[in-house]
């Protein structure tokens, strides 16, 4: 179990209770209403991924972008071990370039390259640009300074470039605007997202207000050798704040992660431009702005809290550029609220570190300090010429992150490139999609399910028992005959998030349904569980997968106790 969700985790617990299949009968309940937006892109598909694609860009000692390659001056291993580049293709300033004869000629640890399906020799290939507005950690005056250059520098995409926007508070994802090439349009939206309040103060004041518990610890820690300053452990109160960091970072990666899975399947060349408001690497160190050196590590490092984002970026082939908004200094006052100062030493060294990590692990760059106001123009000149090399895994779908270098065979010249991808199971998949609904809401491409909720009832400790009575739709069941009975196999995953944005894990439960009958079609199948959740208003997301078919069906509600 994760530790920095330990204290939301324990607070949900499934018990069912199994009734046989029925016959055909009407819908249970209306299904609960969804808050997906409208003109919601396509969302919740299976994730296919037959070929790897790696974009790389090569530049020489100069920074010079290098172009006219073949696939013969690429290497490429995977988990230490030479691949074939079974695909190839050079982009350069926005088009395919179709490599000479010579350049396709057999040599050794190169298959005979050809086009992936979505590049055409001498055609447009356009990019799409998702932008996430993250405005849990960030200052209004800050944020408007990175999203007002973004306004002004978007007229400049190509003609078969895209545009969207989604945004995060702390509770929920919003989605601004879906996929649009109109800059007029997009104008519009991100003076929309302009307006949108920001919490970034709070952030700070949850920061001064530890720091002001903690100047009083040495006073204390004169007869209490546990909070005494010198020590090399974290004091109790520490690792309170510091999970607390650490959690908030973990739930604005996972919404950046979900926004991902989203807008999973855009054409041509796949960007985020990550607005991140100050994302330490390590809250721990980020906490102690190198008051002591500490020999523990009681909180998880960005390599953990992070990891979900980058998998799911290398997974769907988005390359990150996140975007450093606090910048080196403050910007103009926020006339609503006390702007705090802008982060340096230690805790500058830690906003970076994370933003470099996320864009190294795929392929992208970190704009850092004044690049934060050249956000467009310099992710757009960085996608716009590269290579294309793709080849085809081995999958197993077994969840493992898998090594992925890219050498240049050429003395003087350097590569960038993503450097993993993950082989993700569709248990996991689906588990992202749950999460993801919670955040967006019941999406398009899944399918909704009747669902009643019925009357909390206290549980004790601070904890509520809550029936639920499930209406399963037979079309999105595979039934197969199974020793005279007619029996199905599927998953049954529930999440819950509530008012403050904290998510509950989701646990899979194994449903195994029988009945001497087949159902109706056309049809639902009754199933009865029961929820254990903290007695606070919750937020509930109900999904069913179908491991045959990969059907997903989903049903959300409001809880209240």
């Amino acid at each position: 179990m994760n530790p920095i969700r330990r204290t939301v985790a324990l607070t949900l617990a499934l018990s069912t209770a199994l009734l046989p299949v029925l016959p055909a009968r009407p819908a249970l309940a209306q299904p609960a209403p969804t808050r997906a937006p409208q003109n919601t892109p396509i969302f919740g598909e299976e994730i296919d991924v037959r070929v790897v694609n790696v974009e790389v860009v090569v530049t020489d000692k100069q920074g010079n972008r290098v172009t006219g390659l073949s696939p013969q001056d690429f290497r490429l291993r995977v988990d230490g071990r030479e691949v074939p580049i079974q695909y190839f293709s050079e982009v350069h300033e926005g088009q395919a370039v179709a490599p000479a004869p010579s350049e396709t000629a057999a040599s050794p640890g190169v298959s005979q390259p050809a086009e992936p399906p979505s590049l055409v020799a001498g055609k447009t290939v356009g990019t799409s640009y998702l932008v996430f507005v993250d405005d849990y950690f960030s200052i209004a005056a800050q944020r408007n300074a990175v999203l007002n250059s973004i306004r002004q520098q978007v007229a400049r995409m190509g003609p078969d470039d895209r545009m969207a926007i989604v945004a995060y508070d702390g509770r929920k994802l919003t989605m601004i605007s879906s996929w649009s090439s109109s800059a007029r349009e997009l104008g519009r939206s991100i003076a929309q997202a302009m307006d949108r309040p920001t919490y970034g103060t709070q952030r700070a004041a949850e920061l001064r207000t530890f720091e002001t518990g903690r100047h009083d610890a040495p006073t204390l820690g004169a007869t209490n050798p546990v909070l005494n300053s010198a020590t090399n452990s974290l004091h109790f109160d520490e690792i309170g704040y510091a999970r607390l960091l650490a959690q908030q970072v973990e739930r604005a990666a996972t919404a950046a992660a979900s926004a991902l899975r989203a807008f999973a399947q855009p054409p041509g060349r796949k960007v985020m431009l990550l607005l991140s408001g100050g994302w330490p690497y390590s809250a721990q160190d980020y906490m102690l702005n190198s008051d002591r050196p500490i020999l523990s590590r009681d909180v998880p490092e960005g390599d953990k809290v992070l990891r979900p984002l980058v998998s799911t970026a290398n997974l769907l082939g988005y390359t990150l550029y996140p975007v450093d908004v606090p910048g080196t200094s403050p910007g103009p006052a926020d006339a609503q609220s006390e702007a705090p100062a802008a982060p340096n030493g230690e805790r500058k060294f830690q906003l970076q570190q994370s933003l470099e990590f996320v864009a190294k692990e795929t392929g992208g760059r970190a704009l850092l300090n004044s690049k934060r106001t050249d956000v467009f123009d310099t992710a757009a000149a960085d996608t716009t010429s590269y290579y294309w090399l793709g080849f085809t895994p081995d999958r197993k779908r077994d969840d493992r992150r898998h090594d992925v270098k890219v050498e240049i065979r050429r003395p003087g010249f350097a590569v960038r490139a993503r450097d993993n991808f993950f082989d993700l199971s569709r248990s996991s998949e689906v588990s992202m999609q749950v999460e993801s609904a919670i955040l967006f809401g019941n999406p398009a491409g899944t399918s909704g399910m009747p669902m009643r909720v019925g009357k909390p009832v206290p549980a004790g400790r601070g904890t509520m028992e809550v029936p639920l009575t499930l209406g399963l739709p037979v079309d999105r069941i595979t039934v197969l005959p199974v020793g005279g009975k007619y029996a199905a196999q599927l998953e049954l995953r529930a999440a819950a998030l509530n008012e403050t944005g904290e998510r509950s894990d989701v646990p899979v439960i194994p449903l195994n349904l029988s009945s001497a009958k087949p159902p109706a079609p056309n049809g639902h199948v009754r199933y009865d569980v029961k929820l254990k959740l903290r007695a606070v208003p919750q937020h509930l997301v109900v999904a069913i997968y179908d491991s045959p078919s990969g059907k997903v069906t989903l049903a959300e509600a409001d809880v209240k106790p």
